[in-house]
């Protein structure tokens, strides 16, 4: 499989800061105001429902951004980003009928809706062992369109999708804004806002389940990220290198080489010289033009973290660099089932076999919060090992490791 790049919108929660805010508010239709109403904090485990006035009020919550879900029976999914800095936020939410129920939904016939859903799932779930423990208990919600012209394949759902993750017992209500898969430039991108909910299990269950968490906690994006916001991202197993793209130095000028070609595989001369000279026959000139354009350069140097990030506001810092940011956590290694589904970063024989990403940025500044959580995620794109876990690796926000016994 190719090397993928991976565009994820990274739920946006709060920045843990040492505050008390209030998201407080109503649900209501048309009509009336909705009790029982389920509202989500996205990317955490935080809920409420609404009382017999289709009042809420979730509380204790630290400054930051948030995204509020609300979820009721016959209604489209309601969602809302807030920022609180210094005030409590109040909310008066009018969430609109949904015209179709599950009952009437009317999936149309495609052939090939089946390799499009595995798909979709290798892209949003992943292909991880955790991953594979995964399922969506609903993909029947799910709608899907292929546009030939484009060659994108989009998917999108009015529904929240249904996960059960039974790797890290984790049940996942997730809103999906929009996912996209460009088979031209084989970059994956979706957007949405994820709830997490625990399973029940068995004592020795839950143990396996932290085990396992904590595994996919540590080297993830989140936690490079929330380590770079406290400034112990080395401590913790962080390197951070700068990758260059340059000009292959080492190949010919594209017009030199398509010159050549044509002089010599055009005319009635063409085949008595094809070995003409050991620099001056089409074989050489043949094999300059396989060569690639581009080369990727590694500074061995390591990049200060002090320099890198910079204090953007009181709740957030960002980042701001040229090239590539190659980053290697060096307390876990790849796997070779990783290596094999071509999301594997190249690097010196020396620096061993650990996990890498790369951060590419497009828009900068990455903005980003104690949490870890992201303020501005299409600022840029993810490639290796991050790129590689995704849904089915996923843990709330809020989630701390478990020292386990």
């Amino acid at each position: 499989m190719p090397t993928l790049l991976l565009f994820i919108l990274l739920f946006k929660v709060a920045s843990f800061a040492q505050s008390n805010f209030t998201i407080s508010g109503v649900v209501r239709d048309d009509k009336e105001t909705i009790p029982g109403a389920a509202i989500y904090l996205s990317g955490t485990k935080i809920s409420t429902i609404t009382n017999n006035e289709g009042k809420f009020s979730l509380g204790k919550l630290p400054a930051g951004n948030y995204d509020v879900l609300i979820q009721v029976v016959g209604y489209l999914p309601y969602s809302k980003s807030i920022t609180i800095s210094d005030k409590n936020i109040y909310i008066d939410a009018t969430i609109k009928a949904n015209a179709v129920t599950l009952n009437e939904v009317v999936i149309k016939p495609d052939p090939n809706r089946l390799r499009y859903l595995n798909l979709f799932k290798d892209f949003f779930i992943g292909q991880t062992p955790n991953s594979r423990e995964c399922k969506i208990l609903n993909s029947h919600v799910l709608r899907i369109d292929y546009n030939k012209q484009s060659k994108i394949l989009s998917v999108g759902s009015d529904e929240f999708l249904i996960i059960e993750n039974k790797a890290l017992g984790y049940k996942i209500k997730y809103l999906l804004q929009n996912f996209e898969y460009d088979y031209s430039t084989r970059i994956v991108y979706f957007a949405g806002f994820p709830f997490f909910e625990e399973m029940k299990g068995s004592k020795s269950r839950i143990n396996k389940w932290n085990k396992k968490r904590n595994i996919a906690y540590y080297g993830s994006s989140q936690h490079f990220f929330q380590s770079l916001y406290q400034g112990t991202s080395e401590t913790e197993g962080f390197v951070i290198h700068k990758l260059a793209t340059i000009g292959n130095k080492n190949r010919l000028p594209d017009s030199t080489i398509n010159a050549n070609i044509k002089r010599l595989s055009a005319g009635p001369r063409a085949i008595n010289m094809l070995t003409f000279t050991k620099d001056d026959s089409l074989n050489f000139w043949l094999k300059e033009r396989s060569k690639p354009k581009a080369m990727a350069v590694l500074n061995k140097a390591k990049v200060l973290t002090d320099t890198l990030v910079k204090t953007y506001n009181e709740d957030v810092k960002s980042v701001n660099f040229t090239d590539d940011l190659f980053v290697m956590y060096t307390k876990e290694k790849e796997t070779e089932e990783y290596a094999n589904l071509g999301f594997y970063v190249s690097r010196a024989p020396d620096m061993g076999n650990f996990q890498v990403s790369l951060i590419n940025l497009l828009e900068p500044p990455i903005l980003f919060y104690k949490s870890g959580s992201i303020a501005n995620p299409r600022s840029f794109l993810y490639k290796g090992f991050w790129a590689y876990e995704k849904m089915g690796d996923s843990v709330p926000i809020e989630y701390k490791p478990i020292v386990l016994k």
